[in-house]
């Protein structure tokens, strides 16, 4: 054995607090020996137990509950939550409240991205710690990125009663409309948003980010005719085809010790996500025309299907979808005839899956024989991301082990930001027993 080096080499990276991110989690990676022993994204937000708050509950109380869950995405929670109810029911919506609905969905996709974008995502490139240190460094930036949110949050006040938290989603339509003259307000602002998102198309493509390539498996919504937000079916990358009731088809949820979000995997436990660059990767030829040029105008769609921290890009290209498709909602316009098509709950299952701004968001409700909540089971982007997030710190990081550490340390939090995890949705999920005294 003379001459051999036997003392073990060992580096860990770890991040009490992953900051700019929505919610409070923690990065823990051991590399020994230039292999990847553990990648663990611990979420640690206290869990929420929004799926019991429900029980007991009608279906028009439970879009009001479950639109707490975010203050970032509210509309994606009612949306699938709405879609469930009405599926069971076999309600058909009037058009115009379709098309308010997708409307209300470009309002909080605008919001979303913008906030991503410009407040916790681009930092990383410009190299600076925060918004505050981006805007001292491109002031103009940061201001266009609070107008396109402005503009997002202005759609769900008008159509939502308020800009977080909305209050007039009922099943079968709303509980009240807009006229088109209230609509029409909305279009100035949009008209500028639209040529700020082209804009920030231009922007992110001009940065560099880490290299690092993997090949993903992708799942998201696809739809015949629209770019995917409440409709369409479940879609992968390597072929899997369901409808949107049918996640659990495909899917199932498992505790692992290091997260108060539950983990969800397929049969054969291979990662998979969701969210822009899955949606861009798998449906970009439904792409709004001003969207697509955008998206064709960076050469990038490759590099968003391979390289996570270009999900800027994906997500700067959707930031042109909704905004476009919002200006098309208001200019096509008919207020419905009524706000909401009648609705009696009954018994049943009831669920459905719809595209928040992070990625595919499943609902499913037990309705007893009142028509009300038995049990419910609430499935968030950020959890079924989890896993790959995992697995994709696994992989780059030996690409990193010659950085000093917190070079390396920055380098990790940005790919992890580059999923923009949304930890206070992914952490309430509710496992209860209950056991008498004896």
């Amino acid at each position: 054995m003379h001459g051999t080096n036997l003392v073990s080499t060992e580096r860990r990276f770890e991040v009490a607090g992953i900051t700019r991110v929505e919610g409070e989690g923690s990065l823990r990676l051991v590399v020994r020996d230039g292999h990847v022993e553990e990648a663990r994204l611990a979420i640690f937000e206290a869990p929420r137990y929004f799926e019991r708050l429900v029980v007991g509950r009608t279906p028009d109380e439970v879009l009001d509950i479950v639109a707490r869950i975010c203050g970032i995405c509210p509309v994606a929670y009612q949306m699938s939550a709405v879609h469930a109810f009405e599926d069971l029911a076999g309600i058909a919506i009037d058009p115009s409240v379709r098309a308010l609905r997708r409307l209300l969905y470009c309002g909080e996709w605008i919001e979303s991205l913008a906030l991503h974008v410009y407040l916790l995502h681009a930092p990383d490139f410009l190299g600076c710690a925060n918004a505050v240190e981006l805007a001292a460094l491109d002031r103009a930036a940061v201001e266009r990125g609070l107008e396109l949110k402005k503009a997002g949050n202005h759609i769900v006040s008008v159509l939502g009663g308020r800009p977080i938290h909305p209050v007039s989603v009922r099943v079968g339509g709303f509980s009240r409309v807009p006229t088109r003259a209230e609509l029409g307000v909305l279009r100035p602002g949009l008209e500028r948003a639209l040529d700020q998102a082209k804009a920030t198309v231009d922007w992110v493509t001009t940065f560099s980010p880490p290299a690092f390539e993997r090949e993903e498996r992708f799942v998201c919504l696809r739809h015949p005719d629209e770019y995917p937000m409440s409709d369409g079916r479940i879609v992968s990358s390597d072929g899997l085809d369901l409808a949107p009731t049918e996640w659990e088809v495909a899917f199932q949820e498992e505790h692992v010790p290091w997260s108060h979000a539950l983990q969800s995997h397929m049969a054969d436990r291979v990662p998979y996500l969701l969210g822009p660059a899955a949606r861009v990767t798998l449906t970009a030829d439904r792409l709004h025309p001003e969207a697509r040029a955008a998206l064709d105008r960076t050469g990038l769609a490759g590099a968003i299907a391979r390289n996570p921290n270009w999900s800027i890009a994906a997500r700067a290209v959707e930031l042109v979808h909704a905004v476009a498709e919002a200006l098309d909602v208001i200019d096509g316009y008919t207020p419905p005839d009524r706000a909401a098509e009648l609705y009696t709950p009954g018994p049943g299952t009831a669920a459905w899956a719809t595209e928040a701004p992070r990625g595919l968001l499943f609902h499913r409700y037990e309705l007893d024989a009142r028509g009300r909540i038995a049990n419910a089971k609430i499935v968030p982007p950020t959890s079924q991301n989890q896993a790959a997030i995992e697995a994709d710190l696994a992989s780059f990081a030996p690409s990193i082990l010659d950085q000093p550490h917190d070079v390396a340390v920055r380098r990790l939090e940005m790919l992890i930001r580059s999923y923009d995890p949304c930890i206070s949705c992914a952490t309430h999920f509710l496992d209860l027993r209950v056991e008498a005294a004896r």
